[in-house]
């Protein structure tokens, strides 16, 4: 029995999730956390076999909380189910201890075999991002700047990007306003743009949105 503690803020989604694996004879939804502190803190029991969390949760999340719970739990196997498609979210997410990454818009095809194959000890990630972790293993001629970013200053690209305000992204990632607009500055910096817009010209030209 593979047993799955369920981490996403939408009662909606987790409920979804449990519907879809209703019936699945091998697999058992065991516990549900809410954001990245009840995460941790349900982690930490120890008491289930395959991680399935969510990447933007209130409080602690994404790339930051992967790294934590591996660096605490390092055998404990964590596929990511997200709304982003991006190849870039899943190399990062991968690097930082993530066994699998799954959009949620193909959870309901996919999430069954995911599930089977981190908890197994594979896996389970598509040909784009198997192909991306390649390339960058590889020595670049030519880097591109988004990834010259730390995985902080990638969040919140990603979200300026997408149209969130300064004040905005504070809130989601919990950080003061100041921060992040130390984030976007350096942001700029390292990409070498001036406007937003040129960001978001970017982000479109290197499929990031």
């Amino acid at each position: 029995m593979i047993r799955i503690l369920i981490a996403d803020d939408h009662t909606i989604m987790r409920e979804g999730l449990k519907r879809i694996l209703e019936g699945v004879e091998d697999i058992q939804v065991v516990g549900e956390a809410v954001d990245g502190h009840d995460t941790l803190e349900k982690a930490r029991l120890g008491n289930f076999d395959v991680l399935l969390m969510d990447l933007s949760m209130p409080g602690r999340s994404g790339v930051d909380l992967i790294r934590q719970i591996k660096d605490e739990m390092p055998k404990l196997p964590i596929l990511v189910l997200t709304m982003h498609e991006e190849e870039q979210y899943a190399v990062r997410t991968i690097r930082a201890g993530a066994r699998g990454y799954l959009t949620k818009e193909s959870a309901g095809t996919q999430l069954v075999t995911a599930l089977r194959k981190v908890a197994s000890g594979r896996p389970y990630i598509s040909i784009e991002v198997a192909e991306q972790l390649a390339m960058s293993a590889m020595p670049a001629d030519n880097e591109h700047p988004h990834s010259l970013l730390s995985d902080r200053e990638f969040e919140v690209f990603g979200y300026l990007v997408k149209g969130k305000s300064i004040t905005e992204i504070a809130e989601l990632l919990h950080l003061s306003v100041k921060t992040v607009s130390t984030h976007k500055t350096r942001i700029m910096q390292k990409m070498d743009r001036n406007t937003l817009s040129d960001l978001v010209q970017y982000a479109v030209a290197h499929n990031l949105i």
